[in-house]
């Protein structure tokens, strides 16, 4: 008989955390290992996230260099280690290096206990019926298959909320003024975004800022490298006539936005509708999730 192990990440985001509470109703018979890639550089929100989830849900496997090598606590915070090693380059969309050796890897180590012990990998993800374009995590001549609940059962972006609300939680604290989980650095994080880290979390913000510096004794590129892109590093932030700019921007962003959703929806009252930090991507004219990979956001 074939043995199976039934795996389901939680990056902290609402699909993921949804899928976990929705398998636990539809697939009651299924025993499931859950579990959260620490990477020792989240939210304090997703932190707390967790934590009520595991109230819910049962025991989740906290997934870093600590817990792979039997030490209990929260991530190893290697990344100044890890941007050396990568010549004080910073992960980009071009090169997501941080996704690989902070996230993938630590779940690769963790599932290959399981297959040396003869187990398939069954991996639910929370990819929904509404996007079609997405797929799941794919591991080259190992035994993982993708499961997709929420693609099977018709499940979309307007279900979500409802099922966190039926088993008695709501958006994780940070969608009030961040629209994805992951990294208090990622990247893939709009301006207005990294002004918001910025007011709620500035101690995380000058953290984000220090990597921008790097180790100039430690270079192998020659240049600086910065989160929101060439010649733009976090301290122009600091300047209150451009954060003026970008808050404006946004506001007309998400007025444009809001205008078309409530046309599209043939309403009149311009009060029934309006966007919220998950509709983020989608007000900025991006794919959901703007291009990130669904381990870090979902």
């Amino acid at each position: 008989m074939e043995k199976i192990k039934h795996v389901l990440g939680l990056s902290g985001g609402k699909d993921s955390s949804a899928l976990a509470l929705y398998v636990k109703e539809t697939r009651p018979d299924l025993n499931v290992e859950y579990f959260f890639t620490d990477t020792g550089y989240e939210l304090p929100e997703t932190n707390d996230f967790i934590d009520r989830l595991e109230a819910k849900l049962g025991h989740i496997h906290r997934l870093n260099a600590k817990s792979l090598n039997g030490i209990e606590g929260r991530g190893e915070l290697e990344f100044n280690s890890l941007l050396k090693k990568n010549g004080n380059y910073l992960p980009s969309q071009r090169d997501r290096w941080c996704t690989v050796e902070l996230k993938l890897k630590p779940f690769e180590k963790w599932v290959d206990g399981f297959i040396a012990d003869g187990y398939k990998i069954m991996n639910y993800v929370g990819i929904r019926a509404d996007e079609p374009h997405r797929s799941g995590f794919m591991a080259i001549e190992k035994p993982i298959e993708t499961v997709m609940p929420f693609r099977e059962d018709g499940i979309v972006k307007s279900d979500i909320v409802n099922i966190l609300r039926r088993n008695g939680l709501d958006l994780p604290e940070y969608y009030k003024w961040r629209s994805r989980s992951g990294c208090t650095f990622c990247f893939y994080q709009q301006k207005i975004e990294w002004l918001k880290l910025m007011e709620n979390h500035p101690d995380l913000f000058e953290e984000a800022k220090r990597f921008e510096k790097g180790d100039d004794e430690n270079s192998t590129v020659g240049e600086r490298f910065y989160w929101m892109g060439q010649g733009e590093p976090l301290e122009t932030l600091e300047d209150p006539i451009r954060q003026a700019i970008i808050r404006e921007n946004h506001e007309k962003k998400i007025a444009r936005f809001n205008k078309k959703k409530r046309r599209n929806a043939l309403l009149e009252d311009e009060n029934i509708i309006a966007c919220t930090l998950t509709d983020l991507d989608e007000a900025y004219d991006l794919v959901e999730g703007g291009g990130a990979c669904i381990t870090c956001y979902k």
